[in-house]
C-alpha cells in the first residue's frame, strides 16, 4: 500500500507510544519528519516512536489525472463530498489500521497509539481512528475534513471503542484549498454525533501549518501520551 514505506524516528528510552502522521496530498512522510526533529531537539516524547509513512503514488482526477502521492483520488475541491474515491479510500483506512495493529504487535497498547494527520492525511486519520476496532490514545486532523459522511458512522464499530478518544483539530480561516468551513462543519458533525472534539481556528493562516498550531498539537499529545517512565 505504502509508496516509499514508512519512516520511523525512534525513541529514544523505552519505547512506550507511537505517533502515525499521515501526509496530505503530493507530499510524502519526509515532509512532516520536521515535527519530530523539533521535538527531539527540545528533548519531548522521548519514550514516542513517531511513523511517516508515504502515500502510494495514483492518478489524481483534479490534476488531470497525473500521477502523484495520495491516499485517495480526489474529483473536486468545490464540493468535497461529490464523487468520492470510496475505494481508494476504504483501501487507506485498512493500512492505517495495519499500521496500528503492527505497533500493538511490537507490545505497544493501542491506548498509547495516536493517529493524525494534514490535509488528505488528516482526513483519513479522523475516519481512521473513529473507525479504528481499538481504543487510541487520541486522534488528530490538522486542516482536513470529513470523508464519506453518510456512511461515516455505519462504519464505526458496534462497540465504539473510540467514542471518548478526544479529537484535536486545527485549521486556519484563510485555508484556500480545504475550505475553513469544512473544517468547522466537520468538527461540529463529530460533536453532534457524540465525541469530544477540541476544534482550534488559526487566524489568517491558509493551508498549512504554523508554530501556534504545533504548539497546541504539543500540548494536546503530551496529555494523551504522558511518559511512563520506567514503570
Amino acid at each position: 500500500m505504502a509508496g516509499t514505506g514508512a519512516l520511523v524516528v525512534p525513541a529514544l528510552k523505552r519505547h512506550t507510544a507511537t505517533v502515525i502522521v499521515a501526509h496530505g496530498l503530493g507530499d510524502s512522510g519526509a515532509g512532516w519528519m520536521f515535527l519530530a526533529e523539533n521535538w527531539r531537539r527540545r528533548n519531548k516524547f522521548d519514550e514516542v516512536s513517531f511513523i511517516f509513512p508515504s502515500a502510494p503514488e495514483i492518478p489524481i482526477t483534479i490534476n488531470m489525472g497525473m500521477r502523484m502521492p495520495g491516499w485517495y483520488d480526489l474529483h473536486s475541491l468545490s464540493d468535497i463530498n461529490r464523487s468520492e474515491d470510496e475505494v481508494g479510500i476504504k483501501r487507506s483506512m485498512d493500512y492505517f489500521h495495519s499500521l496500528i495493529k503492527d505497533e500493538m504487535d511490537k507490545g505497544i497498547k493501542s491506548e498509547r497509539i495516536v493517529i493524525g494527520g494534514f490535509s488528505q492525511g488528516g482526513a483519513m486519520s479522523l475516519l481512521s481512528g473513529v473507525t479504528c476496532p481499538q481504543k487510541l490514545g487520541g486522534i488528530f486532523g490538522l486542516s482536513s475534513y470529513l470523508l464519506l459522511r453518510d456512511k461515516f458512522r455505519d462504519m464505526v464499530p458496534a462497540e465504539n471503542p473510540n467514542k471518548d478518544t478526544p479529537i484535536f483539530m486545527g485549521h486556519g480561516d484563510a485555508d484556500p484549498v480545504v475550505q475553513y468551513v469544512w473544517g468547522q462543519g466537520t468538527a461540529s458533525m463529530l460533536k453532534e454525533w457524540g465525541w469530544t472534539v477540541d476544534f482550534r481556528t488559526y487566524p489568517g493562516l491558509p493551508h498549512s501549518a504554523d508554530p501556534e498550531e504545533i504548539d497546541d498539537l504539543e500540548r494536546y499529545l503530551k496529555k494523551q501520551l504522558p511518559p511512563l517512565g520506567d514503570a
